[in-house]
């Protein structure tokens, strides 16, 4: 889960926090449209977002092995923003181009809401660095005063507006790669 690690980035936190939080929304809406047309389950995008989590556990399970507590890595934030998709797809009775309009807007622009409630309740990695120092502190995580007033202090407003435009587009990838796929196993 790199949306969090956004605050690592002192000088540049709310513009990461951004960049990072529409990446995140792109990549789950994606696999999820991917998914739910392929197997026309509603679920299947919550499913999906699940296997992301839990991949992410293992993935990070590096920060825990050099003795960084795990808390501040590891909060699920797909997961809410997969519901919204599946619950767009159940509700407009598995209509593909629905999911694609109201599911894209509902993932882009709810993640980033999402992950910054996550980002309240989890420990500060910079606090957390001198809490549990390392010999060298990496340069990245040294302070430095951080830069106000971009983009009138709402991260989460600017990754919202641009998620939930640029979601739509991914979730269209999304069902069309399931056309890909069907012409390739129909090639078999």
């Amino acid at each position: 889960r790199n949306a969090g690690d956004y605050i690592f980035y002192t000088d540049w936190a709310w513009t990461s926090y951004v960049v990072f939080s529409i990446s995140q929304s792109l990549m789950l809406v994606v696999g999820a449209a991917y998914y739910l047309t392929f197997t026309g389950v509603p679920g299947t995008a919550t499913y999906y977002a699940l296997i992301m989590t839990v991949y992410t556990w293992v993935a990070k399970g590096a920060w825990f092995a050099l003795g960084y507590p795990y808390d501040f890595i590891v909060t699920p934030v797909w997961l809410p923003s997969a519901m919204l998709i599946d619950l767009a797809y159940w509700a407009t009775k598995k209509n593909k181009h629905s999911l694609i309009l109201f599911g894209g807007v509902l993932c882009g622009m709810s993640l980033p809401l999402f992950n910054m409630v996550n980002l309240i309740t989890v420990a500060d990695p910079l606090e957390t660095a001198f809490k549990y120092p390392r010999p060298t502190l990496a340069p990245y995580m040294t302070p430095i005063e951080p830069q106000v007033g971009k983009f009138y202090n709402s991260p989460v407003a600017l990754g919202a507006g641009a998620g939930a435009v640029l979601s739509v587009t991914m979730a269209a990838l999304g069902c069309k790669l399931n056309t890909w796929t069907y012409r390739w196993m129909a090639a078999l």
